[in-house]
């Protein structure tokens, strides 16, 4: 299905963008990936101006094209109490406005059918304490989703898919941990990966605009003192 397709992954080298690249290369694309952190393709920061444009040109240099876009970067999670007004503005160059401009400079590269997908968070309608940078990229980037559908409509496929509990290190998690989630586990990364590719796929040809929350039914279960093994510890 994918076989020889272009893929843009931002924050690709470890975690959930890592199953995401590995996926696509499983069904045959080509992965392009830009981390921060050491990776095969691209190091660079996905929320600077610059570096966005110079990893286009290279992308579209080695390429020609681009069909299909993640914007999976994960912006800095600090609270009210210690973010300073620079780490917040980062978290957003990060979650909302690289997401935003890496879009806009692959516009005329899209190919047919091509399709974005942006990895937003449960956290855009639910909250911990101290969290709130972080938070509030995702709900950017869940407001930008619906925008950019709209306005792309007719050229490109605009998603996004939003985690709740995903454990990137393959714990095996009892009790009340796995409990909590009706679907009676935490997630994995995969659980993320093949919706990704789902949306990317002609087989989801007629969605676009939507933000799919993949929890395991987390944030419609609801939870009281002495639920599920979980106690009220004030």
């Amino acid at each position: 299905m994918f076989k020889d397709k272009i893929a843009v992954v931002t924050g690709g080298a470890n975690g959930i963008g890592k199953c995401i690249c590995q996926e696509f290369e499983k069904a045959g694309a080509k992965v392009c990936v830009i981390d921060i952190a050491e990776n095969p393709y691209f190091v660079g920061d996905a929320g600077d101006k610059e570096t966005l444009r110079r990893f286009v040109e290279k992308v579209i240099g080695d390429y020609g094209h681009v069909d299909y876009l993640i914007n999976n970067a994960k912006p800095g999670m600090k609270g009210i109490f210690e973010c300073s007004y620079e780490e917040f503005e980062q978290a957003l160059q990060v979650g909302v406005t690289g997401p935003f401009y890496l879009t806009k400079l692959l516009l005329p590269h899209f190919a047919p059918g091509a399709a974005v997908v942006n990895i937003s968070s449960s956290r855009d309608l639910m909250s911990q304490a101290n969290t709130e940078s972080y938070t509030a990229a995702k709900g950017g980037i869940a407001a930008l989703t619906h925008a950019m559908a709209v306005s792309l409509g007719g050229k490109v496929r605009v998603n996004a898919i939003a985690p709740g509990w995903i454990d990137t290190q393959h714990t095996q998690y009892q009790g009340p941990d796995a409990l909590q989630h009706p679907a009676g586990r935490v997630g994995n990364p995969k659980d993320i990966a093949h919706l990704a590719l789902f949306l990317c796929s002609e087989k989801a040809g007629f969605i676009t605009g939507e933000n799919i929350c993949v929890d395991g039914g987390m944030t419609k279960l609801m939870i009281y003192h002495d639920d599920k093994g979980w106690k009220l510890e004030p």
